[in-house]
């Protein structure tokens, strides 16, 4: 067997149950990693100096071949259903061993990182991949160990990803041949059919979520941070993605904290993540300066296209994927806080892509309110996210990220609302969707108002103004916002149609209220307040 780069003294590819292998690169930097990708033929250097790739028949997640190993420990705590769906003992340990038995003949990536900026609440990963690339993404995602503490890294959870190993559904209990596989007691993480990067960060993200809010009270968030340069006010923003989480948050008057993953403890939030994965379609250098200038070498882009004969890439190119994306170390983000921790949060953003066109574009929310639209998680996925994806889809994702999270919604939400009332924290409520109409009818709002409104909120410019209630969802709506026409703050008003307006309000109100059926046995009182109620007049 061939080694080399800089591997741990101890517990080496034996923790991880393998005995032999072809080929083993340890911990291999940036500009190795891209070599070997090279030379391997996994992808091209851009005119910036980014890695371009592609991720193969999968260009965004696979929820339903996620899974979670139901036994002892999960049985009665994993919330199961659609979302977190089942496999055996028997089942994970058969793929396991095939794996295993797969990679002795094969050239392995290792890699040692962390997931989890505060040091209290860290879980250690070992990433063994098959692909050069996708260790080179690991290095960009993860927190990076000082490399004398490599030397006797122990891993907390082992990821092995090998994308052209397939399961046989028949034999394997999978859906199909790619699948996901956490197991939570031996802490491991199987992925394999899937090139899709994306499931390794957002499978160790669904460990931190069964973890943290168990093991340690810190509530998990599917969310991104900053905080002011002046102020040090933290700031978080929920949100599925295409809602704005990345974008509004690399906000280049305040410091970036993490565009995805963060844990709120009794004194700070915290990133768990060392990197940023944001969408790539129709960048460009004027609407979002800080992503676009951190393509550069060490950086990724899956799924993108160049110009005729050139190497630049040409981010309106969809012809593999609306789903393109680049995946950086946070350190190309110039205004980014390292190490990645903040405060108590003075103002969290609830982000929804309204296709509707009915939420107001900003209000505020009372801590019942809150609850209640964080386990709704209503938006719309935005094409290309998940395979089959064209074109904006209503959906509601509970905690804004579904997915992710293994126990039952309530338990985070309670755990939200007791913050908010601990630290007297603001939610504000972003619709980033449409107004004067549904998707087709009406316009998308622009980005520059619902940063205005955004600044607004940080700075307490919204604290002296007057609000009115919305009739349907209760919520209060600003009456004016600086540098914001005070037109748009009212969506019934961009409509000039109130009986249209009304009509598709409480048809969305109803879908509300259907969609939570499935939490009101485990909802208390003081979050099924924060339920819409239908305008009679216009039933």
């Amino acid at each position: 067997m061939i080694e080399n780069g800089l591997k741990p003294l101890k517990n080496g590819l034996d923790f991880s149950g393998i005995k032999k292998c072809k080929e083993v690169h340890w911990n291999l930097t940036p500009a190795e990693l891209i070599e070997q990708a090279i030379l391997n033929r996994e992808g091209q250097i851009t005119d910036t100096g980014a890695l371009m790739c592609d991720t193969g028949k999968f260009t965004g997640r696979s929820p339903k071949d996620r899974f979670i190993v139901e036994d002892a420990k999960t049985k009665n705590t994993v919330w199961w259903g659609d979302i977190n769906i089942a496999i055996s003992e028997h089942h994970f340990d058969r793929l396991y061993n095939k794996m295993i038995e797969y990679i002795e003949y094969k050239k392995i990536y290792v890699r040692d990182a962390y997931a989890g900026a505060d040091k209290t609440h860290r879980l250690n990963l070992r990433i063994i991949n098959t692909l050069a690339w996708q260790n080179l993404f690991c290095y960009n995602m993860f927190l990076r160990p000082e490399r004398y503490k490599l030397e006797n890294f122990e891993p907390d959870f082992t990821i092995i990803c090998c994308p052209e190993f397939e399961a046989d559904p028949k034999m394997d209990g999978t859906r199909q041949s790619n699948f996901a596989i956490l197991n939570l007691s031996k802490r491991i993480i199987l992925i394999g059919g899937t090139a899709y990067a994306g499931e390794m960060k957002k499978g160790v993200f669904s460990v931190l979520n069964y973890i943290l809010p168990q093991e340690k009270g810190v509530l998990s968030m599917h969310c991104s941070a900053n905080i002011g340069i002046e102020k040090h006010d933290s700031a978080i923003f929920f949100g599925l993605s295409g809602t704005g989480k990345t974008t509004l948050s690399a906000d280049p008057n305040r410091l970036l904290i993490g565009d995805d993953e963060h844990g709120w403890t009794q004194s700070n939030i915290f990133n768990f993540e060392g990197g940023c994965y944001a969408k790539a379609i129709d960048l460009t250098r004027e609407k979002e300066p800080e992503i676009y200038d951190a393509i550069r070498f060490g950086a990724l882009v899956e799924n993108t296209r160049f110009y005729p004969d050139t190497h630049t890439v040409d981010y309106e190119n969809v012809s593999v994927t609306e789903n393109t994306r680049t995946a950086y170390p946070l350190y190309h983000i110039a205004n980014a806080v390292s190490p990645s921790i903040g405060g108590i949060p003075k103002n969290i953003f609830f982000l929804t892509c309204d296709a509707y066109g009915v939420i107001p574009p900003i209000s505020i929310l009372t801590k019942e309110q809150a609850m209640y639209h964080f386990i709704s998680g209503y938006t719309a996925k935005v094409a290309g996210t998940e395979a089959g994806i064209t074109e904006p889809q209503t959906v509601f994702s509970a905690c804004f990220g579904a997915p992710f999270f293994p126990l039952h919604p309530t338990k985070y939400a309670e755990m939200l609302g007791k913050k908010m009332e601990e630290h007297n924290t603001n939610v504000w409520l972003i619709n980033t969707g449409w107004t004067g109409g549904p998707y087709g009818i009406g316009s998308r709002i622009k980005l520059k108002y619902t940063r205005a409104m955004i600044t607004a909120a940080l700075n307490d410019s919204l604290s002296n103004v007057g609000f009115r209630q919305h009739s349907v969802f209760g919520i209060s709506i600003p009456m004016t916002c600086p540098n914001v026409p005070s037109e748009l703050l009212s969506p019934r008003e961009t409509w000039k149609n109130d009986i249209g307006y009304y009509q598709k309000a409480n048809e969305l109100a109803r879908q509300f209220i259907e969609n939570f059926k499935k939490y009101t046995e485990f909802a208390n009182d003081k979050i099924m307040s924060g339920e819409p109620k239908e305008n009679l007049k216009y039933l």
